[in-house]
């Protein structure tokens, strides 16, 4: 171990190890290790015995659920957008041939006490029982002109700055209620809540056509795909792919001091008495406890269950978004529900997520209206964790430092994270611009 390295990486979540990944395609010489002796960190895959360990202490889970082995249950499980940053990064480090993905069912949202399949175009927009015979044909409208902008093409602008424009201001002008904005923004667009009302449009319509161009890809019934025995798959992934490039990978390795030259900048990461020296240290907010501070926290339940999610067409896998301005509340929460056809539960087993930031110290009660809507379930969790994001200077001290996963059941802010750090890290920015078709040959 006594090395020296470019890049130290310590923890093996997601964040870490796409990072990791794209570090070592770039040539740079990564080490990177876990204090764990599993891959994953905090968006680890569990299965049956795990999981019992971590929620159950000492008891067993009951013989009817099925083999142990057959249960890949992801801690922060999240679909990617098939035409989102995540898959082009996935493409760029040709990590893709280890990894097979599949469509995943549903999309939907809940409205007014019901859950609704998010209407994604124009002709969506006329069927969807969201919505009455009037404010149908001005969403239409509305639909039609985010499918036919074009950042370069003026012509297609209808007059309208969209880098000044606020969204408020654009969906005004298409007289559009309460009730739609509210499935367009939160259940589209992806946004966590409702500042995006009062910034500028362009970034909302580039959401919406980054949905309805990934719903088109797959002809599935969401926009969104799904790894194959879930998202445990995709640590172990990257870290063939870092072999490959020449990089380390060491797990089981406690303690994984971060060492300071006398300058405060990283010299080095100590380990069972040994050295290994670096330029910069890459990790996830449990690696540097004093860099970082606690910014929020989720609550999450985590249940098992032997059927789909009512009113969602028989789906077996799903996302179900509640608008906070639905249950009376600050933020979003999150329906996430996934079975044995993406082999990460035994036949006829689902398993399902909801989750939020949580706004009180009550799990049960806060998750109440999600809960509410999974019908029975055979086995249910309830865990509350802090979110955590750095302080540091990174030009100071070349600490790179994630930050912790949110509540949201999809990709897309977490893969933000990884290219503001990959370009913190390096300088550059990656180039996302490669062919998405390399990443649907395993769609079946």
């Amino acid at each position: 171990m006594d090395e020296e390295y470019d890049v130290i990486v310590l923890g093996t979540g997601l964040k870490e190890c796409i990072l990791s990944g794209l570090l070592s395609v770039d040539g740079l010489k990564v080490l990177h290790m876990d204090r764990n002796d599993y891959y994953g960190g905090e968006s680890a895959s569990l299965n049956l015995i795990q999981l019992w360990k971590r929620f159950r202490g000492n008891d067993k889970p009951p013989a009817h659920l099925g083999s142990s082995r057959d249960y890949n249950v992801d801690m922060v499980p999240k679909f990617m957008m098939a035409n989102g940053n995540l898959v082009r990064v996935l493409i760029h480090t040709d990590v893709t041939k280890y990894l097979y993905f599949k469509a995943v069912d549903g999309s939907y949202v809940f409205n007014k006490g019901k859950v609704h399949k998010v209407p994604a175009t124009d002709m969506e927009a006329l069927k969807s029982p969201l919505m009455g015979i009037f404010e149908k044909r001005r969403a239409r409208k509305f639909f039609i002109y985010v499918q036919n902008y074009e950042d370069n093409d003026p012509k297609t602008h209808e007059g309208m700055d969209l880098t000044r424009v606020t969204t408020r201001e654009l969906i005004a002008k298409y007289g559009l209620d309460d009730n739609t904005i509210d499935f367009i923004g939160h259940a589209l667009a992806l946004h966590r809540d409702d500042r995006y009302l009062n910034e500028p449009a362009l970034d909302t319509v580039k959401r919406m056509k980054l949905y309805s161009e990934s719903l088109a890809r797959f002809q599935g019934g969401s926009p969104y795909i799904y790894p194959l025995y879930g998202l445990g798959e995709l640590p172990q992934a990257f870290a063939r792919l870092s072999a490959v490039y020449g990089g380390t990978y060491m797990l089981n390795k406690p303690e994984c001091k971060v060492e300071f030259n006398e300058e405060g900048k990283v010299a080095g990461v100590t380990s069972e008495g040994e050295t290994a020296k670096c330029k910069k240290v890459v990790c996830d907010p449990s690696y540097l406890p004093n860099k970082v501070r606690k910014v929020g926290r989720v609550a999450r339940a985590i249940a098992i269950m032997s059927h789909p999610i009512p009113s969602t067409d028989e789906s077996h896998s799903v996302q179900v978004i509640l608008p906070q301005k639905q249950l009376g509340r600050r933020s979003d929460m999150y329906l996430f529900c996934c079975s044995y056809t993406h082999n990460v539960a035994p036949k006829g087993k689902f398993i399902a997520f909801v989750s939020t930031e949580a706004e009180t110290d009550h799990p049960e009660t806060e998750l109440k209206p999600g809960i509410d809507l999974l019908g029975p379930v055979d086995e249910i969790f309830f865990d509350i964790y802090d979110r955590y994001e750095p302080v540091n200077e990174p030009s100071l001290d070349n600490c790179f430092i994630s930050t912790s996963y949110d509540a949201t059941t999809h990709f897309e802010s977490t893969v933000t994270d990884v290219l503001n750090m990959y370009t913190m890290i390096t300088g550059k920015v990656l180039d996302l611009s490669v062919d998405l078709s390399a990443a649907s040959a395993a769609e079946e």
